[in-house]
């Protein structure tokens, strides 16, 4: 057996050779070859060539020796030396041997049959599980896409519903803006005609205890002015003196006012309509007084003057 090929992948020649050569050295003849690789192993030998040289007297080794037991070469000489013994003859021995060779064809095509059965049997298990894995993952993918399906439904109805309460509330809040405004306005309103009620009947008492009063002066302010014209002549002007510095500061007190009122724009913004009006209205009636009081005095004074001028011609004459 003289080995080739690579390592993990050898195969032999079947050759006759000196015993004393080594095993890969020079042969004599090569009847064959081995390769036990293939299952099942696949050998080729001449069986005539092996036969002979079994005859001639050639010592196989063990592995030649089982592969020439597997072809029946062995067999072959067996019966061939029953022949020259007389056990039997050349036919007989010859179909012994077909026999035996049919049932060896028989058993190897048997093995032959069986690897392959399990082959294909193996594969078929590999097909199965593979199926078998295919629809677990296929089993896996839709409930996967299912929850992700139902996710994305319930996200997106999540997503109308705030849209949806957005918009009705959209709705209802112009109409609520709506009514708001005229119930402030009215609301406004009557605060106005509240407040303006109260002040009214005060404004009203406030001028008639005013007049009474200036009316009650009046008549005193005569008597004293009367006393004193006897007394001192020049009284009388001492008094328009003073009603002209008096109606003075009237007119700056009116100039303050609206410069005030300018320096703060902001304030007078913030107060309504209204209550700019009732504060010019309280402002002509405390001036209203003062005024009437210096008109007074100034009329009184005219009489006092021309009296006084026709005493003094009086005693102008009288001298």
């Amino acid at each position: 057996m003289a080995r080739h090929g690579r390592k993990r992948n050898a195969y032999y020649h079947i050759v006759v050779a000196d015993s004393r050569a080594p095993r890969d050295g020079r042969y004599i003849e090569r009847i064959g070859s081995y390769n036990p690789v293939t299952n099942p192993a696949t050998i080729e030998l001449d069986f005539d060539k092996a036969l002979s040289w079994l005859t001639k007297g050639a010592q196989p080794t063990e592995t030649a020796k089982a592969i020439l037991s597997y072809k029946g070469v062995l067999m072959k000489k067996h019966l061939l030396e029953g022949v020259k013994k007389g056990a039997f003859d050349e036919a007989e021995a010859e179909r012994r041997f077909n026999a035996w060779k049919q049932e060896k064809e028989a058993k190897i095509q048997a093995k032959v049959d069986k690897l392959a059965k399990d082959a294909d049997s193996q594969l078929a298990d590999r097909l199965q599980a593979e199926a078998k894995i295919k629809e677990a993952r296929a089993a896996e993918l839709a409930k996967k896409n299912s929850a992700l399906a139902e996710e994305a439904k319930a996200a997106k109805a999540e997503a109308e519903a705030p849209a949806e309460e957005k918009a009705e509330a959209t709705e209802a809040a112009p109409e609520t803006k709506e009514e708001k405004p005229a119930e402030e306005a009215k609301a406004v309103k009557e605060e106005a005609k509240e407040e303006k009620a109260p002040e009214a009947p005060k404004a009203e008492e406030k001028k008639a205890e005013e007049k009474p009063a200036a009316k009650e002066e009046k008549p005193v302010e005569e008597a004293k002015e009367e006393a004193k014209e006897e007394k001192a002549p020049e009284a009388p002007k001492a008094d328009e003196k003073k009603a002209e510095a008096k109606d003075e500061k009237a007119d700056e007190k009116a100039k303050a006012e609206p410069a005030e009122k300018k320096e703060k724009p902001a304030a007078k913004a913030e107060k309504p309509v209204e209550e700019a009006k009732e504060a010019k209205a309280e402002a002509k009636e405390e001036k209203a007084p003062e005024a009437t009081e210096a008109k007074e005095k100034k009329a009184d004074a005219k009489p006092k003057e021309e009296k006084a001028e026709g005493k003094a011609e009086e005693k102008k004459d009288d001298k």
